[in-house]
């Protein structure tokens, strides 16, 4: 996969629903003049989308504004089946892009959280509130200790999905391209690591937004991971490929 390619397919995607989204608000920069959430207080509501990672222990939420500065999830409440899961900025001073990308912030799944049931999400950041239903999983099963394994699950976007990776946090690989290889199946190719690099030996978290087009409503479909120099690895991504009209 050709990661501009994969970019611009999936920010064309993004944007073409987002424009459409009346209900729910638009994707925002929380600096910018957008939608104001009723109240006054200069709160934007913001296009908010989710999905289930790591056999449903993690939840990768998914907002709009600088790729270099991603949130990170700070409180998380979990109130019957709705979860309030509040997403903190990097330190003040901490230099950040200009761009407006779709990013990955990571949420562990509380205790008390089914998976295999429908979870009602929202979300406050920086100047912006949003929120969405992830819709339950049958299969999902949290329990025990995190292999460590990539995994992926579908959002609410047509043809959007989010990859968990893990690997040296001084050498995260991303996704370069995806393609459709089958009538269940994507094969997404992987950077590899960088060959004049020296890479830390650690296992870190490395979220990543893909985009396969003409799999809607497809169940079952499996994603295969491509790298230089490493085997290939299939798994399912988790959930279904079933947009969320917004009405409005």
């Amino acid at each position: 996969m050709k990661y501009r390619a994969l970019a611009a397919t999936a920010l064309a995607a993004v944007a073409a629903l987002t424009l459409s989204a009346c209900a729910t608000g638009t994707l925002v920069d929380p600096d910018s003049n957008g939608q104001e959430v009723p109240g006054g207080d200069g709160t934007e509501r913001a296009l908010v989308e989710a999905a289930w990672l790591d056999d449903g222990r993690i939840i990768g939420i998914v907002t709009e504004g600088s790729s270099t500065c991603v949130p990170e999830a700070g409180e998380v409440t979990l109130d019957g089946t709705k979860l309030d899961v509040v997403l903190t900025e990097p330190d003040e001073g901490t230099p950040c892009t200009m761009d407006l990308a779709p990013r990955v912030s990571l949420v562990d799944v509380p205790d008390g959280v089914d998976p295999q049931q429908d979870l009602e999400i929202s979300v406050t950041g920086a100047g912006f509130e949003g929120g969405v239903t992830l819709s339950g999983v049958e299969g999902l099963s949290p329990e025990g200790p995190s292999d460590l394994t990539p995994s992926a699950g579908w959002t609410n976007l047509n043809g959007i999905f989010v990859v968990l990776l893990w690997g040296s946090s001084s050498c995260p690989e991303y996704i370069t391209a995806t393609e459709v290889t089958g009538t269940a199946s994507v094969t997404a190719s992987l950077s590899g690591l960088p060959a004049d690099k020296a890479c830390t030996m650690d296992l870190a978290s490395n979220p990543q937004i893909a985009f396969a087009d003409g799999l809607q409503g497809v169940e079952d479909v499996e994603l295969t991971l491509e790298a230089p120099t490493a085997d290939a690895v299939t798994i399912p991504i988790r959930g279904a490929n079933n947009p969320v009209i917004p009405a409005g």
